[in-house]
């Protein structure tokens, strides 16, 4: 997958130092993968739910972070939106961000 912008997770793990391994991890992984479809993201995290609006949250870090995502499958092109913790997250409307 393309993933647009990486700048995202660095600005979050250059203030959240313990994210920098599980976000570097789950952007690796990422880059790899081939998705389909949102079965396809299932096989690769588990801990991912499929929110509408072509938007996806992933659970990160023992589920301390999350990612939303926008994902056009046709182009397998991942845009993040918002890279936080789950009490950041907690605060904005992530099918809109």
């Amino acid at each position: 997958m393309v993933i647009i912008s990486k700048a995202k997770l660095i600005e979050f793990y250059e203030t959240e130092n313990n994210a920098k391994e599980v976000l570097l991890v789950w952007y690796n992984v990422t880059l790899k993968c081939n998705w389909k479809d949102f079965n396809s993201i299932k096989q690769t995290f588990n801990g991912v739910d499929n929110i509408g609006n072509d938007r996806f949250v992933f659970n990160v870090g023992g589920n301390k972070y999350r990612i939303v995502a926008m994902i056009h499958f046709t182009t397998r092109t991942v845009y993040l939106r918002f890279v936080g913790t789950h009490k950041q997250y907690d605060k904005i409307n992530c099918k809109t961000i």
